[in-house]
């Protein structure tokens, strides 16, 4: 009989189904009961004011009103900053346009909605700060600035045979998640509070509730049952409307739904940090690069949220896939009087790997040569130049492998020999052709959060298993692979597998389901919970049986042991009445990291993820329109738990990527206010901005040379990085028209605008 192991093989997402009928339960579509209230947020229409007076009389009058709040009815901490103060759930002094100032309980959304318009708010208008160039020059940052140093980048530079100097820009990003910002909050006994949250980070949503309301930790129980998409949106900016719910909770003593309005989520929640960098780079006549020096500057809002580890992730991702042997770099956190920018799908890496990626371009270009060969040239290599800058030895490197598949698999060389024939031939449409690399560490930079918990029960009546852990599913297939991992453990059908919604009183204090992390360590714990009820009935079936030393094997619904072999159900039942225990919690450790954040050495992450991309886009030189034509990836997954779920990942983040770095600009007015703030104002990719041809495969040859389940690797962030191919290749199409003699000024997104204005530019030079 063929065993079944329910990993490696392609299967549904556990709630495929129920997304494409609509029977998935999202925190919106839970059924209210009778007397619930709904909410509505009062927010700045000042960037930069002191707030003289806030009238609510209209308010408290307004039809359907129930219940208004301001700072006066928080009895704790007003505050919902993840590691430091600075984000007031309702401030004293307006920072941002948007800012959340009161909110309001009303019978109905529209009549809430409709009551914060009333209100009358008298501000005294401050200059704002709007930019990180404004910023630099003020000297307006959230956290001090940082340098990290690797050799000697000055006189390497010096030295050099050919140096660059340059600067590059890459823009924000809204997260556009299908299923926008929202809670529900029902009152219990004791002044407890069930909290219903899009959240990726429940036992945090928790915490910042609890110490609002001054009440203990205990009280306050978060559950999460699935996300439509988040990208990083909910891994802090949740917790505002969890707590403005919950405390207009506490003040009506009835169940609050907070739905937020699509234009509403978008003022009032930060985005994807945009990066400004300046770079002066030395290198040789193969191009090289021998020294470096960079200065990175991020637009981080009125306050850290969660900048500091985004850019600690960029200063650990400046050298993407390529060695560096003397590089400098001058890291500043800049505070704008916009909304607090926060976790974004990369995290920080992407911002950082796209400065490297355009000074290779940069390299190639002024030696005329083919960037995808100069990018080979810097490489990492296996037995020498696999040191990081921050002092990690590259053991894992696959690097050269996917290139040399992916640039034969794309027919790299003979597109490009066509793609310059075409140009040549045609003045007005051009195209372009690029490769890039990808290397990304996974773990979480802060060290405590590389752990994880799980709770796992088998029902005795027909040997069913109910799993709960710490990880959100937010479209990351994650409970699916779990109930896999877990299936394949148990030797037992997947069907007999159930993943319940994640929440605070199953299994406590868990990290956040970021850091492309989720299925690596909930997995695990779920595992170890198993071993443990594993472990349980081996004691029993030798004590019983007289057997010695076996573990038993459990496949195809059996369990054997030597001499002895159970169906699985009968085992669970036998267990049961005599009295074996068959729930266990799990819990899991991410091994081998340290990093020291004072000195930027260390082991931050347990491996790395590598992936590549080939581009071949079109744009017209009349419009600055552009299209994907064709677009290649090659991506290690390791050994993927399920391939279909990975190659979802794999596409869906490129699409995501080749948003932030093409069509997606966010844009702010000098007074703060953002304009970009609904559908019709901020373009995200349609379908018509999919690749034509879009080939996307798993690298056959890969395995995670560490101990993670199954040998996978994530796909979580990585694939997004793919995207870099697309913004390059379009930069390639531009430098056709001054014969690939001059490096074209553009910077992310490639807008048409941007494009147009690199055009010109460039035939100023030419």
């Amino acid at each position: 009989m063929k065993q079944e192991t329910f990993i490696n093989e392609n299967r549904p997402h556990e709630s495929a189904i129920k997304h494409v009928t609509g029977k998935a339960y999202y925190t919106d579509d839970i059924p209210e009961p009778p007397g619930t209230l709904y909410g509505a947020i009062g927010w700045s229409k000042k960037a930069h004011a002191i707030i003289k007076k806030i009238n609510l009389d209209k308010v408290f009058k307004s039809e359907g009103v129930v219940a208004v709040v301001t700072s006066d009815d928080i009895p704790g901490r007003n505050d919902v900053g993840p590691v430091y103060d600075g984000d007031p759930i309702f401030p004293k002094k307006a920072e941002y346009y948007g800012q959340p100032l009161f909110a309001v309980a009303a019978t109905t959304t529209e009549l809430a909605r409709k009551a914060v318009l009333a209100a009358k708010i008298s501000y005294k208008t401050l200059k704002p700060i709007t930019t990180i160039k404004e910023a630099l020059k003020k000297k307006s940052f959230v956290l001090k600035e940082r340098v990290i140093k690797k050799g000697e980048a000055l006189k390497a530079i010096e030295s050099s045979v050919h140096r660059l100097k340059g600067n590059f820009t890459t823009g924000s990003q809204e997260h556009f998640a299908l299923e926008g910002q929202s809670a529900f909050v029902i009152p219990q006994e004791d002044n407890d509070f069930k909290v219903f949250s899009k959240t990726q980070h429940p036992s945090e949503t928790q915490q910042i509730i609890a110490k609002m309301l001054n009440q203990k930790s205990n009280s306050i129980t978060v559950e999460t049952r699935r996300l439509g998409g988040s990208f990083g949106s909910t891994e802090t900016q949740s917790f505002i409307f969890a707590a403005i719910c919950t405390l207009l909770a506490k003040k009506t003593k009835r169940a609050i739904k907070l739905r937020v309005d699509r234009d509403d989520d978008i003022i009032i929640t930060g985005k994807r940090h945009d990066f400004y960098s300046e770079y002066s780079v030395g290198f040789d006549e193969l191009g090289v690069i021998t020294g470096l020096k960079l200065k990175l500057a991020s637009r981080c809002g009125i306050s850290p949220d969660l900048s500091g580890a985004i850019n600690e992730r960029a200063l650990l991702h400046v050298d993407n896939a390529y060695y560096l042997e003397n590089v400098l770099v001058e890291n500043y956190l800049c505070k704008t009087n916009t909304a607090s920018n926060t976790a974004f799908r990369g995290f920080g890496a992407n911002q950082a790997m796209m400065v490297i990626e355009n000074i290779i371009d940069h390299i190639a270009t002024t030696l005329n040569k083919d960037s995808a060969e100069i990018r080979r040239r810097n490489f990492y290599q296996k037995k020498k130049k696999n040191i990081t800058h921050y002092n990690m030895k590259i053991e894992d490197n696959v690097i050269q492998e996917i290139y040399d598949q992916l640039i034969k698999s794309s027919n790299y060389k003979s597109r490009q020999l066509s793609i310059k024939k075409f140009n040549s031939e045609n003045k007005y449409i051009k195209k372009g052709i690029c490769f890039t690399p990808v290397k990304f560490g996974i773990s979480f930079t802060t060290w405590h959060l590389n752990q994880a918990g799980s709770l796992v029960h088998i029902y005795y009546n027909d040997g069913s298993v109910h799993v709960n852990h710490g990880g959100v599913e937010m479209g990351n297939g994650v409970h699916t692979k779990i109930a896999q991992l877990t299936a394949h453990a148990l030797g037992i059908n997947f069907s007999k597998i159930k993943v319940s919604a994640t929440t605070t009183d199953k299994v406590p204090n868990t990290s956040a389901s970021a850091a492309s992390s989720t299925t690596d360590l909930n997995g695990a714990a779920t595992l170890n919970a198993i071993s443990k009820i594993k472990m349980n009935l081996a004691a029993y079936v030798k004590r019983k049986y007289k057997i010695k030393n076996s573990e038993g094997i459990y496949e195809n619904g059996m369990v054997k042991f030597k001499g002895k072999t159970f169906k699985f159900n009968k085992l669970i039942k036998e267990a049961y009445l005599n009295r074996v225990s068959l729930s266990s919690t799990g819990f899991y450790t991410t091994p081998k990291i340290h990093f020291d954040k004072k000195t930027f050495k260390g082991r931050p992450f347990l491996y790395f993820c590598y992936s590549a991309a080939v581009s071949e886009v079109m744009i017209d030189t009349l419009t600055g329109e552009n299209k994907i034509l064709r677009a290649d990836i090659l991506h290690d997954a390791g050994r993927a738990i399920n391939p279909a779920i990975e190659t979802g990942q794999i596409e869906g983040g490129f699409v995501q990527g080749a948003g932030w770095l093409g069509c997606e600009e966010v844009v702010w007015k000098t007074n703060g206010q953002i304009t970009t703030h609904s559908p019709s104002t901020y373009k995200i990719p349609a379908v018509s901005d999919m690749p034509e041809k879009f080939n996307a495969e798993i690298f056959k040859k890969g395995i995670n040379i560490e101990n993670v389940i199954n040998k996978s690797k994530t796909t979580g962030e990585p694939p997004l990085m793919n995207a870099m191919s697309v913004f390059f290749a379009i930069k390639n199409a531009i430098a056709s028209i001054g014969n690939y003699t001059a490096n074209p000024k553009l910077d992310a997104p490639a807008t048409p605008e941007k494009i147009l204005m690199s055009i010109k530019n460039l035939k100023r030079k030419i």
